[in-house]
């Protein structure tokens, strides 16, 4: 459970990162804004003609008696927005990425350099645009897995009490998955780190993705509040990454050699 805690605190710490490197914020917003608004006008398309489309894909209900009719229409209407909803939490970080991805990179290789003992970041040595083709390619296999996980949930939706219930709360367990998956992708695809290996990484620390990637994916349901988060989540990802692939930070390098002082102190005699 310990994990669960050190992945939190690695969202938080990579928010506090970003308040003491304010100059850069401004600019960390942006790509966040312009996919609000696409993302904003998608949904809100779907809030407004989401009955008629319902109503196409289920002509067989039709001649259903009242309230039937109504009621499963209006479920299902209920359940496509909040799986649009869903899938908008899934891929908005990966489209705010691609749009942002020069300054994200510059963000995540920051933030190593500041907590690196040697002051270094690793670096893909990759041209911009073979960046990006790997980020969207990457980033479109993520969606596939993520959607397929929306179908099922959606399907496990009309069960009786468990749809409405323990369906949700696994909903944002792989919310958070594939939130974390996308964030740290931007300090490990630097080292290299091909998608296949990212996620058996991420797998076998699932406690620590999900105490990093459930509450930012709920803070996100809250509109405007990715926006706004964003930049530090790509610095708390960095530091994430780190803690799965067992590198060593100045401040703990710091604080085990000070830790070494306090045990070779001599203690002097009354």
């Amino acid at each position: 459970m310990r994990d669960l805690g050190v992945g939190f605190g690695r969202l938080l710490e990579g928010q506090r990162w970003m308040a003491r490197h304010d100059r850069q914020y401004g600019f960390g917003l942006l790509p966040g804004l312009i996919t609000l608004v696409l993302y904003g006008a998608a949904l809100t398309a779907l809030a407004i003609w989401g009955d008629d489309a319902v109503t196409w894909a289920t002509p067989f209900a039709d001649d259903w008696p009242s309230p039937w009719l109504g009621l499963f229409r209006g479920l299902l209407t209920v359940v496509l927005f909040a799986l649009a909803l869903l899938l908008a939490v899934l891929t908005f970080t990966a489209v705010t990425l691609l749009v942002g991805q020069p300054f994200y990179e510059s963000l995540s290789e920051r933030v190593d350099r500041d907590v690196s003992p040697d002051g270094t970041a690793p670096q893909s040595g990759l041209p911009l645009h073979r960046e990006l083709w790997i980020s969207a390619r990457d980033s479109l296999r993520i969606l596939v897995r993520a959607a397929l996980w929306g179908v099922l949930l959606f399907a496990l939706g009309f069960l009786p009490v468990v749809g409405q219930t323990v369906v949700p709360v696994i909903g944002f367990f792989v919310t958070g998955f594939f939130l974390t998956e996308e964030l740290t992708a931007v300090a490990l695809q630097r080292r290299g780190v091909e998608l296949r290996d990212r996620l058996t990484l991420l797998r076998s620390r699932k406690l620590l993705v999900w105490g990093f990637g459930t509450p930012l994916g709920l803070a996100f349901l809250v509109p405007f509040v990715a926006v706004f988060l964003m930049p530090g989540a790509v610095a708390g990802a960095t530091l994430l990454a780190r803690d799965l692939l067992g590198e060593e930070t100045a401040e703990a390098r710091d604080a085990d050699e000070t830790a070494d002082g306090d045990e070779d102190e001599p203690v002097s005699g009354s």
